[in-house]
């Protein structure tokens, strides 16, 4: 009888920012034909993971997303949410807290990650004492000079499309070292999904050449190399269909109030206030602004969407790259429903 691997995600209690777990769970055939439905809720220890006390540690886990896991035989990868004991969302489930039952709102992420060396901690084909040439050659390059780590990026993009999952591309970015995916959802939670399983799939794939992925939005600290965001590309049936200027400013207007800033730095990352500095493509972390074809902008106006007469979407740029995408989804939806 064939046994089944599913592997079962989960977002830990870490602060400030959260960390994947997984283990795995066996099933035979006679109770596991690869449907979500088939998965059993499980369990394990938040005392270990900061999500409960040694005396009350059982959390439990709800499947919520599944696909093919193409590196391992006879594999699944099952995407959960923790809940309580009682079956009520955890205190760290931010997906059960996203406001999009009917799945209007689409979410493309644009997530952007350096690779780095254990050994020298520098990203990869930085020099172990000092810096390479300034960037410039490295964005969309080619060459074993400009481009470091792309096997694994190969890889990981394999196996990504290997489980159905929506990776729409993927580039060199800036930065020596620094990559880009970009995902797509129908759907905030499934959007949110998504990106969390193609994450881990790039910490394991990473990890098989001894590398690991850094997430930190800037990580090179206060130096002339840009920082890595997960750019939040979002659209409704408004955006989608309105034809309007007046209503694409009326909706970037709703993120300019302070106390909507004030929550969207909260949901978009720790240490984000090191790379919303107004350079590197970025407007600073104090500011607020939204403009046609500007990376400097708080909120970029697609070119694409003005062509197509205002029907499309928008990008919001402040996420950090370890923002958990739930989170930003959630802050979207609720601004732009006002909630």
């Amino acid at each position: 009888m064939a046994k089944f691997k599913l592997e079962y995600l989960w977002l830990d209690g870490s602060e400030p920012t959260q960390s994947l777990r997984s283990k795995t769970k066996i099933l035979d055939e006679s109770k596991f034909s690869g449907k979500l439905e088939e998965c059993p809720m499980w369990s394990f220890d938040g005392s270990s993971t900061n999500q409960a006390t040694g005396g009350n540690s059982d959390c439990l886990l709800k499947p919520v997303f599944i696909c093919p896991d193409p590196d391992r035989r006879n594999g699944y990868l099952v995407m959960t949410e923790v809940l309580n004991a009682d079956g009520s969302p955890h205190a760290t489930n931010q997906r059960a807290r996203i406001n999009d039952d009917d799945n209007d709102f689409w979410f493309g992420f644009e997530q952007e990650y350096f690779l780095y060396d254990p050994e020298t901690n520098n990203p990869l084909g930085f020099p172990p004492n000092g810096y390479l040439a300034p960037q410039g050659p490295y964005y969309c390059s080619v060459g074993a000079n400009n481009a470091f780590g792309r096997e694994i990026i190969e890889e990981h993009l394999d196996i990504c499309l290997d489980a159905g999952l929506n990776v729409e591309g993927i580039n060199a970015e800036v930065a020596a070292g620094q990559w880009e995916f970009q995902t797509f959802g129908k759907g905030a939670k499934l959007a949110g999904d998504i990106m969390w399983v193609c994450r881990y799939l790039l910490e394991r794939t990473a990890e098989k050449y001894g590398v690991y992925v850094e997430w930190h939005p800037k990580p090179l600290g206060d130096t002339d190399w840009n920082g890595s965001g997960m750019h939040a590309n979002f659209s409704n049936t408004t955006l989608r269909t309105c034809g309007s200027k007046d209503m694409y400013d009326e909706i970037c207007e709703k993120f300019r109030p302070k106390s909507r800033i004030k929550e969207a730095i909260a949901a978009y990352g720790a240490y984000n206030d090191q790379r919303l500095t107004g350079k590197h493509e970025t407007q600073s972390i104090k500011k607020f602004s939204y403009g046609i074809s500007d990376r400097g902008a708080s909120i970029r106006i697609p070119i694409a969407t003005v062509e197509a007469g205002y029907n499309g979407w928008l990008e919001d740029r402040r996420p950090a790259a370890n923002a958990d995408p739930y989170r930003v989804a959630a802050n979207i939806v609720n601004t732009v429903k006002d909630l």
